[in-house]
């Protein structure tokens, strides 16, 4: 009975792990197509869904490259092609909603040996979007595919050559987030390398000279605009970004348009910032024996699933010293996953306390309305906004959004919107972790929650100066005074590190001490120079010591607190190095002619000739000796910059040497 028992755990734990083992699987979708001539019917054929619950419907978006240029969204796009030949067919399914990766797929060729319908069309004209676009076809998540589309137009009314740029990878972050995989062109496009550019094959990969946040003012807002000063651009974006993809193309007619397909893979290295918010740069030159170009910025929100319904900002790593003269911007997108359109989209905004609500300004928005008049009401679409406490409330009203399972909605994309909005810094806030999330509430359904929003600051580096006095109470006499500098986090919150560097002077002793009088008798008597004789002095001894010392005082690290604004503490080791010591030790013995005419005996003038002395002094070698101690101390004033005093009580591990340090300190 044993046995079958054990037999029955080991089969059924053996099913489970098979079970997990399977589930880890990568998913995959294939292509199958029906040709009819030069008509092809494209369908995809996908693994079940696995649902996010208490997400909205798990569903799957596509994105097909035709194998001439041209690309659709469509789940079964219909195809004509103009020419006999060869297409290769690509498909990228991205998960909506579902746990798991996307499914993976294998490109599928098309042979067309013949035409039987005339009826087939160019790709579709952007001329909407001033003749260049460049977007992906899904967000991009740590270690999975995506798909970057540069899409351009000759907007010229002659045939022209000209360049593509596609920059990448931020500076602003300290790891590479994209790696490119593969380039597909379909007129001709060619990759060059250009003198001062350096094209993805030919590229530095150091992280020297990285631009700051503060960097980005150029990316305020995503911009096509034509623009002569073409060497500029350049500039400013390899300042911006480490790697460029750089093609030139031949021919290309009037209103023609073209569109270059590139498979990048997101890094395992990508900011885990969910929030966080990573760019692409575009530069199109329609001619390429002109400076005249467009630049457009592709905005992209990093994701651990592919959910719509997302908030991000820019502000994932701000400098604190130049926060004043930032504007952050933030962005909340949402679909409707309905079966019907939705006519009021209400998003509540959580607004963190360092920012100051009166300074809202509506970047843009989708559906495209204006801004509610105040204290109206009105029939028109608009977007109202209210301000309230910790929270703005973005209001749609009137408008018509369709559901993703609405009834002949065939554009996944028509069904999504959007607000994107700046906000200023209030005018005293903390340098803390700040995150905000938005409650999404389609007309009268249960709202839908999104991500949080983080704004995080750079620690900063801040070099203090520090100068003040050291009190010895177990020493005689002590004179100790230092001045040094400190390195910490710039303005820190509560707790931080601080490392510290002093050099300081100590000085103890150095007084004379002298013994009473003593009558002492001479055995036999002391014959003087001049012819005199002494059988009896008074005698007198002094005796000093005194003790110097230059110290180059070391704080590795030490723990800081602060209470509040004005007050703080800390906590740590010190390790000082002795550069020099040097003891000096004085002795003298004074005899005095005794008075015998009075009772008792008096003393006279001194015997110079029998006066004693010696002295000695000696010097360790240079950082032969260390101490090492232990402090606690409290600072009044300013304490997250300065200026402020403190106190500071150091427990020293050489007998007689503990210590008090009453010191001033400014931070920059």
């Amino acid at each position: 009975m044993k046995k079958l028992v054990l037999l029955l755990f080991l089969t059924t734990f053996f099913s489970f792990s098979q079970t997990k083992v399977k589930d880890t699987v990568t998913r995959k979708a294939t292509i199958s197509f029906d040709k009819k001539g030069n008509l092809v019917s494209l369908k995809p054929e996908t693994p079940p869904l696995n649902q996010i619950a208490g997400a909205p419907p798990a569903s799957y978006s596509y994105f097909w490259e035709l194998g001439d240029g041209s690309y659709s969204k469509a789940k079964e796009p219909k195809k004509v092609y103009k020419k006999k030949g060869d297409y290769k067919v690509n498909l990228a399914v991205t998960n909506n909603y579902d746990n798991g990766k996307p499914p993976s797929t294998r490109p599928k060729t098309v042979a067309i040996t013949e035409i039987t319908d005339d009826k087939s069309e160019d790709i579709a004209s952007i001329e909407t979007e001033d003749g260049f676009k460049i977007f992906n076809n899904r967000e991009p998540v740590p270690e999975e595919e995506m798909i970057i589309v540069l899409s351009y137009q000759n907007l010229l009314d002659y045939v022209s050559s000209g360049k593509l740029y596609l920059f990448y990878n931020d500076k602003e972050f300290k790891n590479k987030n994209f790696e490119l995989l593969e380039t597909r062109t379909h007129f001709g496009e060619r990759e060059i390398i250009e003198n001062g550019i350096a094209s993805v094959d030919d590229k530095n990969n150091s992280n020297e000279n990285v631009a700051s946040v503060d960097d980005y003012t150029y990316f305020k807002k995503s911009f096509s605009i034509e623009d002569e000063n073409l060497d500029m651009t350049l500039a400013e974006s390899k300042a911006l970004f480490s790697d460029v993809k750089i093609l030139e193309f031949d021919a290309m007619n009037a209103k023609e348009t073209r569109n270059v397909f590139m498979s990048f893979k997101t890094t395992p290295d990508m900011i885990k910032d969910t929030s966080a918010t990573v760019r692409m740069r575009g530069v199109y030159v329609p001619d390429r024996n002109y400076k005249n170009h467009k630049k457009k910025t592709l905005e992209m929100e990093i994701v651990t699933s592919h959910d719509p319904n997302k908030m991000s900002s820019n502000g994932t790593l701000i400098n604190y010293r130049l926060v004043r003269l930032k504007t952050l911007n933030f962005k909340t997108r949402f679909q409707n996953d309905g079966e019907g359109p939705a006519k009021t989209i209400r998003l509540e905004t959580d607004i963190p306390e360092m920012f100051d609500k009166k300074t809202l300004q509506i970047v843009d928005l989708y559906p495209k309305c204006p801004i509610c008049p105040k204290n109206e009401i009105v029939n028109y679409s608009c977007l109202d906004t209210i301000i309230k406490k910790g929270q703005i409330h973005f209001t749609f009203k009137n408008i018509y959004l369709p559901g993703s399972q609405q009834k002949n909605v065939k554009e996944r994309d028509s069904t999504k919107g959007f607000v994107k909005y700046s906000l200023k810094f209030a005018k005293d806030f903390h340098k803390i972790k700040t995150k905000s999330k938005t409650s999404i509430f389609f007309d009268k359904n249960e709202p839908v929650i999104t991500n949080y929003a983080v704004t995080r600051f750079k620690p900063g580096i801040s070099i203090g100066a520090k100068a003040g006095y050291n009190y010895f109470p177990d020493q005689e006499n002590p004179k100790s005074f230092f001045v040094g500098a400190t390195i910490s986090p710039y303005k820190s919150y509560r707790f931080y590190w601080q490392s510290e560097l002093y050099f300081n002077h100590l000085e103890t002793g150095g007084k004379n001490t002298t013994s009473p009088l003593l009558l002492q008798q001479f055995t036999p008597p002391i014959l003087l120079s001049n012819g005199t004789v002494v059988d009896a002095a008074f005698t007198q001894t002094s005796n000093s010591s005194k003790l110097t010392r230059n110290l180059i005082d070391i704080v590795p690290i030490s723990l800081r607190y602060n209470i509040n604004n004005y007050i703080g503490v800390g906590a740590g080791p010190q390790l000082s190095l002795i550069m020099n010591e040097t003891v000096e030790n004085n002795f003298s013995k004074k005899y005095y002619a005794v008075n015998f005419g009075q009772n008792p005996p008096i003393q006279g003038n001194e015997i110079t000739d029998l006066q004693e002395s010696n002295s000695s002094k000696t010097t360790s070698k240079n950082f032969s000796k260390t101490q090492t101690s232990l402090f606690a101390d409290v600072t009044f004033g300013f304490a997250r910059i300065g200026p402020s005093v403190g106190i500071r009580y150091y427990k020293n591990f050489e007998k007689e040497f503990d210590y008090w340090q009453f010191y001033g300190i400014w931070k920059f």
